[in-house]
């Protein structure tokens, strides 16, 4: 792996393999390429990688220098741990996304599963609730199921 004047990694270096790791993931397919929530996924890995990496050098410094500020530490580590809730969240969007269909928020566009009920962006209802109406004639079949659901009476004679 390249590094950088500064001590970072080179992200235009190729990356050695570890013994024991996981293989490279398989290039995506070219249509795979368009999809934003596939960019947005990329995006926030790199982030996420990037805040892993500051993190660790913060310690570090301050473990050299003997004065350690846990204040900024938890400050710094509250940020990698939203950015990382939220790649695993578009991770687990496109992996439903892959297997059902998905749509958008109207309110702020962002990706939900089949089925959501609310966004886990903004919190909008997705699913309109409307009282179910029963068509006209089909009074019998109600009553029916009324009087199936109701509580029976027992009478003495029988137990």
């Amino acid at each position: 792996m390249g590094v950088l004047s500064e001590g970072r990694p080179d992200r235009g270096a190729p990356l050695r393999s570890v013994p024991g790791s996981a293989p490279p993931p398989a290039a995506p397919a070219a249509g795979e390429l368009d999809s934003p929530l596939r960019r947005r996924r990329d995006a926030l890995a790199e982030e996420v990688t990037e805040l892993h990496w500051d993190l660790g050098g913060l310690a570090y410094e301050m473990a050299i220098r003997d004065h350690f500020r846990l204040d900024v530490l938890v400050r710094r580590a509250a940020i990698l741990q939203e950015r990382d809730g939220e790649l695993a969240e578009v991770e687990r969007l496109l992996k439903l996304e892959d297997e059902a269909v998905a749509g958008e928020c109207p309110t702020c566009s962002a990706p939900h599963s089949r089925g959501a009920v609310y966004c886990w962006q903004c919190g909008r209802t997705l699913m309109e609730r409307l009282p179910s109406a029963t068509p006209a004639g089909d009074e019998g079949t109600t009553a029916v199921m009324d009087a199936l659901l109701a509580p029976r009476r027992h009478t003495g004679a029988d137990g």
